[in-house]
């Protein structure tokens, strides 16, 4: 069955109530660019409340090797997932628990992806100047070929509309969603998170 990942959680009640709902893991922002943007407090507390029932990812966007080491370690996040234009030896430094995520504008995106290392990858729109949650969707059939080779992540434009049809196609091993279930940049909707949580698995 498909893994959810809800992205880009700003309180500690969104977090656990995602985690109520079944939402296998969740995402925190570091990027300071973001409208879902946390800091290393926040985040503190989203891990203490929801730790327990939800695997915890950490968004960087082309930051340093050594903060993003510090900002896991100061948190007890256990994942990085690398948002910018980070290297493969930057990522392989944070193996195994660490991933790229790649922006899809065309079919290159498939080698682009087979340039990084490690078990798992995200692919997302591509979008000029955003690194993310842009509510946008790309070419479903360049995911389903990475989608053979790796533990792939699915973002980009994901809604509770249209996620049944997203792993109908791709087949991922996790959906992503952030925009697709708002009432507002990093406030979630408890009726919309339920929505995408079922549709996801009732393929």
């Amino acid at each position: 069955m498909v893994e959810v990942k809800i992205c880009g959680l700003t309180t500690v009640d969104d977090a656990v109530r995602c985690g109520e709902l079944g939402a296998d893991a969740i995402g925190l922002n570091f990027w300071a660019g973001s409208p879902r943007r946390v800091d290393v407090a926040k985040a503190l507390e989203i891990v203490e409340a929801v730790a327990d029932r939800a695997t915890i990812v950490g968004v960087f966007v082309d930051f340093t090797l050594d903060r993003v080491r510090e900002i896991l370690q100061e948190t007890g996040i256990p994942w990085a997932q690398l948002h910018g234009d980070e290297p493969p030896e930057l990522l392989a430094k944070l193996l195994p628990q660490a991933y790229k995520a790649i922006g899809v504008r065309d079919g290159s995106a498939v080698e682009l992806a087979r340039s990084y290392p490690g078990e798992h990858i995200l692919l997302d729109a591509s979008v000029p100047g955003m690194p993310g949650g842009t509510g946008r969707t790309f070419d479903w059939e360049i995911a389903a070929t990475v989608a053979q080779e790796r533990k792939l992540t699915l973002a980009g434009g994901l809604t509770p509309d249209n996620v049944a049809e997203a792993v109908r196609v791709v087949q991922p091993f996790r959906v992503d969603v952030a925009s697709g279930v708002e009432s507002a940049p990093g406030l979630k909707d408890p009726g919309l998170v339920r929505r995408f949580i079922e549709a996801a698995r009732a393929t």
